[in-house]
């Protein structure tokens, strides 16, 4: 049999970087793992299942958006190079300054790009994200048009662009819908916080635009799966990659196949908290257009409040990363809308968890329960 490959992940302790050291450390997949983060384990917010596979002798504190600390993450004690490389660092938080994701998200991704270039690194994988596709219901394929719509996009789709055009590196792209799980911390989880607030106060909750909004989405557990997938997949030769029809580095798009919109959301959420949930109408959606950062001031103030008086009811004194604080980002008329099958396809992946269900999202719940984050 042949040697493992030994394994780095940049931004190891982020939610995807965690869940991927996990499954890897759980499946016994590789000969060594390295994990890099600029914040330490315990300042991490880890539940205790992840100790094992993220801390210790595994981790290493270093920013990787800065070129000195290159041969800290890259260099292996036997002077060996990583087989595969996983980005899942960058800047994850919306509504931050263009400088911010330029240093934290761009240029982080082409200093260990270039790095996994020079060392002859098998495959090198870059998270980016959905956002990319110019929105429509139609579910964007990858070589679909290109129209980013938040600001991270915009400079994940640079990086991607730029890293392409770097010699010698073994590329692979993958684009994820809205990611979810146990302990998200993200889009799921603000609309589960709104939505407890919403319970306490007794009130319907009313989601902007309509319900046949596009929000796709993918579990943790197949979207780790996946990047296992596509990594052992390159470094196995690209079986079935066309570059004439397909393109020269190979991109994947990582989405479920529920096709998630508002209305499915809004129908789980209903059910799980035993709330009215509707939409508002023409009226104030078009209103909300015009008005934007007027609504999402609103909607922040009218929730904040109560947020905070649940958690203190509760005796919460560090709830950890949840908040029903919303993002306008995240809250434009736009279609996250993806197709997935390519990577079916190619990579002969399949999901296991194909559609975000009642019984999911109550998982999600129950992680945040077990961390006395949850109100």
């Amino acid at each position: 049999m042949a040697e493992k490959p030994s394994v780095l992940i940049i931004g190891g302790l982020g939610y995807i970087g965690r869940f991927l050291a996990q499954y890897i450390h759980q499946n016994g997949l590789a000969s060594e793992v390295r994990l890099v983060d600029k914040v330490l384990p315990q300042l991490a917010w880890l539940p205790p299942e992840f100790e094992e596979a993220c801390s210790g002798s595994k981790f290493v504190q270093a920013d990787a958006s800065r070129p000195q600390s290159l041969p800290r993450i890259f260099d292996r004690a036997d002077g060996k190079q990583w087989d595969y490389v996983f980005n899942c660092g960058g800047e994850t938080r919306y509504s931050q300054d263009d400088e911010v994701y330029k240093l934290r998200s761009l240029d982080l991704s082409l200093n260990v790009g270039r790095e996994a270039a020079k060392r002859g690194v098998k495959c090198f994988v870059e998270l980016s994200t959905g956002m990319v596709y110019k929105p429509d219901s139609a579910p964007s394929k990858e070589d679909d048009k290109l129209k980013p719509w938040s600001k991270i996009a915009v400079y994940k789709l640079q990086a991607e662009e730029e890293l392409a055009k770097i010699e010698g590196l073994n590329l692979a792209i993958v684009r994820l819908a809205h990611v979810y799980g146990p302990y998200a911390s993200q889009w799921v989880a603000t609309a589960l916080c709104m939505a407890r607030v919403y319970k306490a106060l007794e009130s319907e909750m009313k989601w902007l635009w309509t319900k046949d909004l596009r929000t796709n989405t993918a579990h943790i557990h197949d979207v780790v799966r996946a990047l296992w997938a596509i990594a052992d997949w390159y470094a196995a030769g690209r079986d079935k990659w066309d570059e004439k029809a397909m393109g020269k580095v190979p991109t994947f798009n990582v989405v479920d196949k529920g096709v998630t919109t508002q209305g499915v959301m809004a129908d789980i959420i209903g059910q799980v908290f035993g709330i009215e949930t509707g939409f508002q109408g023409q009226l104030i959606s078009s209103f909300a257009k015009l008005n934007l950062d007027s609504v999402v001031d609103d909607v922040n103030d009218e929730l904040l409040g109560p947020w905070a008086e649940l958690l203190a009811e509760a005796g919460i004194t560090r709830p950890g990363p949840l908040t029903p604080f919303m993002e306008k980002e995240l809250l434009k008329d736009t279609d996250l809308s993806m197709d997935g099958s390519r990577l079916e396809q190619v990579v002969g992946f399949t999901y296991e968890k194909p559609k975000i269900t009642k019984e999911l999202v109550e998982e999600v719940i129950e992680s945040y329960k077990k961390m006395k984050w949850w109100p």
